[in-house]
């Protein structure tokens, strides 16, 4: 009697370059393809708006992708550990496959799983996709993690080279008998009183197919300029790939390969190895997050627990979430986020200063906002960016690095197309003003700084914060 193989999809929405969906194809029986929405799970962090949004067309479109091929999508909602039990239960399935997350919640569901399915005699195996040097891989010398991107990511270039890709499936064979599936639209993971997503239907389309076509594109017309063009928010020549690694639409295994063989060829060197680098910050998130799994709520640096935040003022944090702050660059990055789901990356540095150093609000609502607002909404990237321009976390940015949005603009938006695009009233002469002094408010955050540092000398003397921001 066949026993199904169930391949359990998570953040690996793809079906090229999936070690999970290969290795149950290569076992040779019927697949169970099973997506959980797990929202109850101790400890799982529920999507946000646009991240839910992204979720149900990027499931959208692998659903036919597996169609194509033979095979069917299951959808289940509920504590995933329960949920692909019941699966397997139901169908009897004699092996569970899934590709490996590396968050704390999530690592305790899949290890009480494996032990659990294990117990009952199923094969259970669980693969390495998402990232290319897993966490517990790299080490200094003194076998702790690396807590500086610079030596993380020479350590890294000197493992082997990442695998090549593994090819599509051509055929995911489905059991004459699929379990009962939700249904996506019952999920109500699209917004619609009011629909707010318009601006995200303009600018993405969720899925594989979507996911490599923009790689080609980047590589062919895009790559060449990066190097010198990629913090500048009108240029437009970033990879605009994050939300499809974020989602799994395409493995970094891929990326890599693809970039790397770009640059061997001679074209666009530079270019391929700062992006390179930009793919090795994102393994610097996740390995910052194996090792430390509650970043999205605690200072990874412990000495900014007695940082003096001041009450919470409402009405500026809702400026700065809505593009009111007056202060141009910030305005357009916020605007562009509430349209389009994504901000430009300098523009993301900028926005971020403001509210952590300016408006002397603690990173972690910047954070939640993002989460919220991001369709590349990562649980390692977000939180790790954030403490990296409050200077809390792993290889931070000094604290005392407040960025100048009126600088910025003017280094990387000189001719203003960017904020034009995003704040018509800033050249119309409609602008209002801004809604702190920059100078002043630099000034603030470097005093309550300076008071972090006393505070903390006096409750350890052993410990002290240099001027460079490391200890």
């Amino acid at each position: 009697m066949s026993q199904p193989s169930v391949v359990w999809f998570r953040d690996d929405l793809r079906l090229a370059d999936n070690p999970a969906l290969r290795v149950a194809i290569d076992r040779g029986e019927p697949i169970i393809a099973l997506y959980v929405l797990d929202e109850d799970s101790v400890g799982i962090r529920p999507l946000g708006r646009a991240a839910k949004w992204w979720l149900h067309g990027s499931l959208t479109s692998l659903g036919e992708r597996l169609a194509e091929r033979g095979g069917r999508l299951v959808l289940r909602r509920g504590p995933a550990g329960r949920v692909v039990r019941e699966v397997v239960t139901e169908t009897g399935a004699g092996a569970v496959f899934w590709n490996r997350r590396y968050g704390g919640a999530e690592r305790a569901v899949d290890a009480d799983l494996k032990d659990g399915l294990r117990g009952d005699g199923r094969t259970v195996e669980s693969f390495a996709a998402s990232v290319l040097f897993e966490p517990w891989t790299v080490r200094t010398v003194g076998g702790t993690p690396y807590s500086v991107f610079t030596p993380f990511w020479r350590a890294c270039q000197s493992m082997p080279a990442p695998r090549a890709p593994m090819p599509e499936p051509r055929t995911v064979p489905a059991p004459d008998r699929s379990p009962a599936s939700d249904a996506l639209d019952e999920w109500m993971l699209l917004p619609t009183a009011p629909d707010w997503a318009g601006g995200l239907r303009e600018t993405w389309e969720p899925g594989e197919p979507a996911a490599r076509a923009r790689l080609r594109d980047f590589l062919a017309e895009d790559l060449g300029s990066y190097d010198r063009s990629r913090d500048e928010p009108a240029t437009g020549s970033t990879s605009r790939l994050s939300p499809h690694l974020r989602w799994g639409e395409i493995s970094p295994y891929t990326v890599w390969n693809e970039t790397a063989d770009a640059r061997g060829a001679g074209a666009h060197a530079a270019s391929a190895g700062r992006f390179l680098s930009e793919i090795g910050w994102r393994e610097f998130a996740t390995h910052t997050l194996f090792h430390f799994p509650d970043l999205a709520t605690q200072n990874l640096r412990p000495e900014f627990d007695a940082f003096p935040w001041p009450p919470l003022q409402p009405t500026q944090l809702e400026a700065w979430q809505h593009g009111r702050t007056g202060v141009p660059l910030v305005d357009a990055g916020m605007r562009e986020l509430w349209h389009t789901g994504i901000m430009h990356n300098r523009v993301r540095m900028v926005a971020a200063s403001f509210l952590v150093k300016n408006l002397l609000i603690d990173w972690r609502h910047g954070e939640q906002w993002f989460w919220d607002t991001l369709v590349d909404a990562d649980g390692a990237s977000n939180p790790f960016n954030w403490q990296w321009i409050a200077g809390s976390g792993a290889d931070a940015a000094p604290y005392f690095r407040v960025f100048n949005p009126e600088l910025q603009a003017a280094k990387f938006d000189p001719r203003s197309e960017y904020i034009r695009d995003w704040v018509p009233e800033h050249s119309g002469g409609e602008a209002t003003d801004a809604i702190v002094d920059l100078g002043e408010t630099r000034k603030r955050a470097l005093a309550a700084y300076a008071q972090m540092r006393s505070t903390s000398a006096r409750a350890d003397p052993s410990r002290s914060v240099d001027s460079s921001g490391g200890e």
